[in-house]
């Protein structure tokens, strides 16, 4: 009573959306629904305090936690104790199939950045998880009438779904009157239908947080958890969480999220895309001290992001929990050598940094790097499962440095423009056509570095910002580039140039970089686009 599912209900799609499971996903909307709403009008609110030239600092009110030596989170997860090397990636079935087999230890199945909320993709994203764990999975490529099958579950990394953010609503689904929370939703289904699946295989119910800002989204993550152990007979704690630290704001509650959490906490992660994009969008307004070089100039060891990542590691293992390292966008190529020899360079000197700083382990985007990162981690680690004794006390990290963004070097330049405006136009053309992991110009782009893209865009116009020729990048000269720049896809792509999808990304970048008010997510005006 009081849902309302208006996705369409496709082949086998009854499996996911049986009554038992909506009700139990309703009961969640009901019981939290509201909480979400709250904290996300607080995000509104803090970030309008730093729009009138607020800061951000560590939070007196939780002083005592983070001065509390004593507390610790619970102790490493079956199928979560080494967590060298993690893939990335969405949830159709050839990916499944491949994430399970790529020799990863853990695979962050994703129905948020790499992934698009088509209703189509999220239902069906479902299906692949729970039939991955009856081991029915299959898949043939019509192209080239490859099949693909699973290995042995003994040499299968442990699924740790993604849910959306909670800023993310499930528009097809009503739950008296109200919409769904997307992050509900997908937490939800999960959980009802391979919960317990996964804890007959020995592991359990494990989940990605993303893009939370406070440690009262985190508080607000634990008691859903709580209340869904109780709902379904699941001893309490079963249920473990990797937050994603990729919003400036969660920088300075690391340890109070862990501590909200710890006895469903697996550690952090280092969202450093989002987190980037987070630095971008937070102090969008504040003039020449918070503006970014071109993004493809600004690297891990800027001095704002070596103060953010070695905080992360120093808080984790200061309280037990695993510290996992962030994706370089670096791909290979299996037909180009020059830039598959680049980029396993590039991606080895990524997690050899990692490592190096005490990183439990990390991530990569395609099975090809997965020997690299292990190769990395292994020389690191050897036959210890992590690095979690590795306490980094020497780290000291004042809020001045986390938000040293003033102290970045590189230059913003007519071609970091262009860059922008031609991968935003590319990853918006096929956002919309249901595709939220691309490659592009030889780097894996998903929602978070779009948005670092057009976010760029959006603050070098509203702050005065010149090329170094001296010429101001106004709205007009974004325009007339844009121009330029869909001139040039469009001759590449010759005959493959779908008008009608680009000319969709083009209305969208120009609503997202070019109206006066900056749009908080690209991907809400995008979902309205979506059937």
């Amino acid at each position: 009573m009081g849902i309302e599912v208006t996705g369409t209900r496709n082949e086998r799609f009854d499996e996911i959306l049986t009554p038992e499971a909506l009700d139990f996903v309703a009961s969640l909307q009901r019981e939290f629904g509201g909480r979400r709403l709250e904290l996300l009008a607080k995000r509104a609110e803090r970030q309008e305090a730093l729009n009138n030239g607020g800061t951000l600092d560590f939070l007196p009110e939780t002083a005592g936690i983070r001065a509390d030596d004593t507390w610790r989170v619970a102790e490493p997860a079956p199928g979560l104790e080494d967590r060298r090397v993690e893939i990335t990636g969405p949830t159709d079935r050839k990916m499944t199939i491949n994430a399970l087999n790529s020799g990863a230890k853990v695979w962050l199945a994703d129905f948020e950045d790499a992934n698009t909320p088509l209703w189509d993709n999220m239902i069906e994203g479902q299906l692949s998880l729970r039939d991955a764990l009856d081991r029915t999975i299959d898949f043939t490529d019509e192209r080239t009438g490859k099949s693909y099958s699973l290995k042995p579950d003994d040499e299968l990394p442990t699924i740790v779904p993604r849910p959306r953010g909670w800023h993310m609503d499930e528009k097809h689904v009503t739950v008296d009157g109200q919409t769904m929370s997307g992050s509900l939703f997908d937490f939800g289904m999960y959980f009802f239908h391979s919960g317990k699946r996964q804890i007959a295989k020995g592991k359990g119910p494990y989940f990605y947080l993303p893009k939370m800002e406070s440690h009262l989204e985190a508080r607000l993550w634990n008691d859903v958890f709580t209340y869904a152990e109780n709902a379904l007979d699941v001893p309490y704690g079963t249920i473990r969480a990797t937050v994603l630290i990729e919003t400036i704001p969660a920088a300075f509650e690391m340890e109070e999220i862990l501590y909200e959490l710890r006895d469903h906490s697996a550690g952090l992660n280092a969202g450093r895309w989002d987190y980037l994009f987070s630095v971008i969008k937070k102090f969008r307004s504040r003039g020449a001290q918070f503006v970014l070089p071109e993004r493809n100039a600004i690297t891990m060891t800027a001095p704002f992001m070596r103060a953010y990542t070695e905080l992360l590691v120093r808080t984790c293992h200061k309280r037990g929990a695993h510290a996992i390292g962030g994706m370089a966008a670096f791909i290979p190529s299996r037909k180009d050598e020059e830039v598959n020899r680049v980029a396993f360079e590039k991606v080895r000197a990524d997690k050899t940094r990692e490592a190096g700083d005490g990183f439990d382990g990390s991530w990569v985007a395609h099975p090809d790097l997965v020997a690299v990162c292990r190769e990395v981690f292994d020389g690191v680690l050897g036959d210890k499962p992590n690095q979690r004794d590795r306490l980094r006390e020497e780290v000291k990290v004042s809020a001045s440095d986390l938000l040293s963004v003033d102290k970045t070097p590189g230059e913003i330049t007519e071609a970091g423009l262009r860059n922008n405006i031609d991968v935003a136009l590319r990853y918006l053309a096929a956002w919309l056509n249901g595709s939220g992991a691309v490659a592009i110009h030889n780097l894996m782009e998903d929602a978070a570095t779009a948005e670092i893209s057009r976010s760029q865009v959006w603050q070098w116009i509203n702050n005065g910002v010149k090329l170094p020729d001296g010429t101001l990048i106004t709205r007009d000269l974004v325009t007339s580039l844009l121009d330029e720049e869909l001139t040039k896809i469009q001759e590449e792509l010759g005959d493959a140039y779908n008008s009608d999808r680009y000319n969709e990304a083009v209305s969208l970048f120009k609503e997202v970089t070019l109206a006066d008010d900056y749009s908080e997510f690209l991907t809400t005006p995008a979902y309205i686009r979506f059937p």
